[in-house]
């Protein structure tokens, strides 16, 4: 059977083992012919586009044409389009499926979407899969898997596909209570603070975690990613990697330039 791509790489940022890279695999599966994994060695959420710059970059063999790399998502890509796939590239990145929503300001430190944006800066277009859950329930993963392939094969005919990143956000539902499909902007405001927690390692030394806190509870923009997963929608939203803002841009020009 021919599929629309002939040749996909898929990638993540909650591990090469992650249950989410599995779902992706079978997306992937419905609309590409060959399919390369090559994804961290361990998680590496919140990474965003980080690259490993000051230490080397270690890779394992797994499988035929399934790799493990130690280093970040960003980093994974780079080696598969600058070594293991430099002959053969890809004409389309994945990555995915993480396990929790990439909404809102929370885009800006995702590595599932550091992992697809640099895969855009190397001319490759790209896509990053993500499943939303309420904490406490079940990982709703058959969402993903039954309106995944779908969508992703309708993105590839989509218009000036090669200059963004589709970020495909689905709720946390059962696919049969899936609403539907909305195009959506990104919203803003969710972090609403940084948790810090302090401890000391077995030698009295001091270390620390961070986390983020959330809170989408006011968010109320329409057409937002927010506001289509709080419909119940699936929530697909074109992703640019300029960060300029056109009309602040023109209006500092009248002001300044001389």
């Amino acid at each position: 059977m021919n599929r629309p791509v002939k040749r996909v790489l898929l990638t993540n940022d909650d591990g090469v083992e992650a249950n989410g890279l599995k779902i992706l695999e079978r997306i992937a599966s419905a609309i590409a012919e060959e399919i390369w994994v090559v994804a961290p060695e361990r998680d590496q959420s919140g990474t965003a586009h980080s690259i490993t710059l000051h230490e080397p970059i270690r890779v394992r063999q797994l499988e035929e044409r399934r790799f493990a790399v130690g280093g970040t998502p960003s980093d994974a890509v780079i080696m598969a389009c600058h070594h293991l796939m430099k002959d053969n590239l890809p004409e389309l990145v994945m990555s995915g499926v993480n396990r929790g929503a990439n909404i809102a300001d929370a885009v800006a430190y995702s590595g599932t979407i550091g992992a697809a944006t640099t895969a855009l800066i190397m001319g490759i277009p790209a896509m990053a899969l993500s499943q939303g859950f309420r904490s406490g329930d079940p990982v709703h993963w058959e969402t993903a898997e039954r309106y995944g392939p779908e969508l992703v094969e309708a993105l590839l005919s989509a218009p000036d596909r090669d200059h963004v990143c589709f970020n495909i956000n689905f709720p946390a539902l059962a696919p049969g209570q899936v609403t539907g499909t909305r195009v959506t902007g990104q919203g803003r405001g969710s972090i609403r603070g940084v948790n810090l927690v302090e401890r000391t390692d077995t030698r009295g030394n001091p270390y620390f975690w961070f986390s983020f806190r959330h809170d989408y509870s006011d968010l109320d923009q329409p057409g937002t990613d927010v506001d289509a997963l709080r419909q119940g929608a699936v929530a697909v939203s074109p992703l640019r990697l300029e960060r300029d803002h056109d009309g602040l841009r023109q209006l500092l020009a009248q002001r300044l330039e001389r």
